[in-house]
């Protein structure tokens, strides 16, 4: 499929030259951002590749903005997706757009967003809604307000006009959700403590995630399924296989820091976790996507200056809430990113959807402050 339009061609990637394009077009769009942090290429890479278990229920198709006025330069980046666990779960025939990336140029996104929507169109759907990397358990949502900072460990980062071209498109808002800032100077309240020796002594038991041969898979394969069962309704988020998310756990075990990781247990079954890893973001920026072996070596010089961290999710099944365990978790969590020795002198707690209400409340109650906000966007086609 090529689209022209004035000195732009829209084409759809089908050769190894126009995928290394693709990869290419974030280092031109963030050629000048401080803040930006280069995602790491072959990571990227390896999503489009035949053994990405996404193949299994979904299809995409990759595009290219290429300025046509001197010579074949890469100007932007869509991704049309077709989920079908997520088509099922809705009973609507919703496809997803994700791994926008694009110039300052309107035309630009407007030629890349509408290719997307037409080839969505063609495969039967009805709705298009993204940002989304295939799906939500990948890169999604753009930044629409709190640009001043660099965004921590596996969150969305995008130049303020994003959200002005796609709204200038015509597509309107589907859902926002926050990320909160805890500055690790200041004690919680005292209700988490309480909070805790309650969930001692209503018989849970605590621990550390273990990071270490058959105890760590263990560990990752009883996460995933809690994670499937609280999350089961969580919007626009469908199911994992087993087979994709041991893929990332394995991709993260080594940067897993077992303090700010704790686990409760009831009657030996997993029923909550509090998943914090090291903001290793503040590494990665020196490495510039490549993840060779100068890459490794920046990587573990730079890594030692990393003194915040990112609370991923908080995760407690609704039946123990009255043993308290979502505040015990969050006391454990904190407390063992104090502690002494540690680096950490603030977090960011993220993503909240902007209608969970008691996710926020609880959020908000240890502390927490918006500061980032992050939106979906949708549109009929």
């Amino acid at each position: 499929m090529v689209l022209t339009k004035s000195s732009i061609q829209i084409h759809a990637v089908t050769t190894p030259e126009e995928n290394e394009m693709f990869l290419d077009v974030p280092s031109i769009v963030y050629a000048n951002d401080s803040h930006w942090v280069a995602p790491i290429r072959s990571s990227i890479a390896k999503q489009f590749t035949p053994t990405n278990p996404f193949f299994n229920y979904g299809k995409l198709q990759q595009f290219i903005a290429v300025s046509q006025d001197k010579g074949a330069k890469p100007l932007g980046r869509i991704v049309a997706t077709v989920n079908q666990h997520l088509i099922e779960k809705e009973g609507q025939n919703v496809g997803l757009f994700g791994y926008f990336e694009c110039i300052q140029d309107f035309e630009v996104a407007q030629a890349l967003l509408s290719t997307a929507c037409e080839w969505l169109r063609q495969q039967g759907m009805t709705v298009v809604r993204g940002p989304i990397d295939l799906s939500t358990h990948n890169n999604c949502f753009f930044l629409v307000d709190g640009f001043d900072s660099p965004p921590m460990m596996m969150t969305p980062y995008n130049p303020r006009y994003y959200p002005e071209f796609i709204e200038r498109d015509g597509w309107h808002k589907a859902k926002d959700a926050y990320a909160y800032d805890f500055p690790l100077d200041k004690p919680l309240p005292t209700e988490f403590e309480k909070a805790y020796r309650i969930a001692c002594k209503s018989g849970v038991n605590f621990r550390p995630i273990r990071t270490k041969g058959e105890g760590f898979e263990t560990d990752a394969i009883a996460i995933y399924h809690l994670f499937n069962r609280a999350f089961a309704n969580n919007w626009s988020s469908t199911p994992r296989s087993e087979a994709e998310f041991m893929e990332e756990a394995n991709e993260l075990q080594s940067l897993v820091d077992p303090d700010v990781f704790p686990i409760a247990e009831y009657n030996g079954e997993m029923i909550g976790f509090f998943m914090g890893l090291p903001d290793y973001n503040i590494a990665l920026k020196h490495l510039n996507g490549k993840f060779n072996w100068l890459g490794i070596l920046k990587f573990l010089w730079y890594r030692r200056q990393i003194d915040q961290g990112r609370v991923i999710v908080i995760c407690s099944l609704p039946e123990y809430r009255r043993k308290m365990v979502a505040l015990a978790l969050i006391y454990l969590g904190m407390k063992g990113g104090i502690q002494k020795g540690k680096p950490y002198k603030r977090a960011e707690l993220g993503y909240i959807f902007e209608d969970n209400f008691p996710s926020r409340k609880l959020t908000e109650a240890s502390g927490g402050k918006i500061y980032k906000t992050y939106r979906i966007y949708e549109k009929a086609l």
